[in-house]
């Protein structure tokens, strides 16, 4: 997942409108699924309260997102409106990770540690502001959240099952 792939109540963001595309009522949407097209295979997109979003009638690829149609859109106007509407999915319409995968979404609430087991603090969102995954830590020990690149040097070891995400701290990645 990616951006914003709060874990709100059983549903998982799966995309975002970015605006109309022409003049004719498409949407333009990116796309946080590893396959952009997939959207219009989930068809019904809710929004973040669970309310119906967008029906999507067809749809393809453009320059890094999607251009759909919608059976509630019509016209450009009505398009525009919906700019930076969250569009989300149950969780139960995801197909179940293999064994060594998991969703992103899954990392949220999974304790935050050192290689030696020292606890850093918790996993409280996963946020792309563009450069890539970045997971926020709710430190241990009070204070502010701080964010750590999801990479593999900062990152080594993921544990789904014991609830950890093995972490190198900034202060030591090279």
């Amino acid at each position: 997942m990616g951006a914003d792939s709060e874990n709100t109540e059983g549903l998982i963001q799966v995309g975002r409108v970015a605006g109309a595309f022409g003049v004719r009522g498409e949407i333009r949407i990116t796309s946080f699924t590893a396959e952009p097209l997939a959207l219009v295979d989930y068809k019904t997109l809710v929004r973040e309260d669970g309310s119906p979003g967008l029906t999507l009638t067809s749809g393809r690829d453009a320059k890094g997102s999607i251009v759909v149609r919608a059976k509630e859109i019509e016209t450009r106007e009505q398009a525009e409106a919906l700019r930076g509407l969250k569009l989300f999915i149950p969780r139960d319409r995801l197909p179940e990770p293999e064994e060594d995968e998991f969703y992103v979404t899954d990392l949220i609430g999974l304790s935050v540690q050192t290689a030696e087991g020292e606890v850093l603090g918790v996993v409280k969102a996963v946020q792309d502001f563009g450069a890539g995954d970045l997971l926020e830590i709710a430190p241990a020990v009070g204070g502010a959240s701080w964010y750590l690149p999801f990479t593999r040097e900062a990152v080594p070891e993921v544990r789904i099952a014991d609830g950890v995400v093995v972490a190198v701290p900034p202060e030591e990645v090279e």
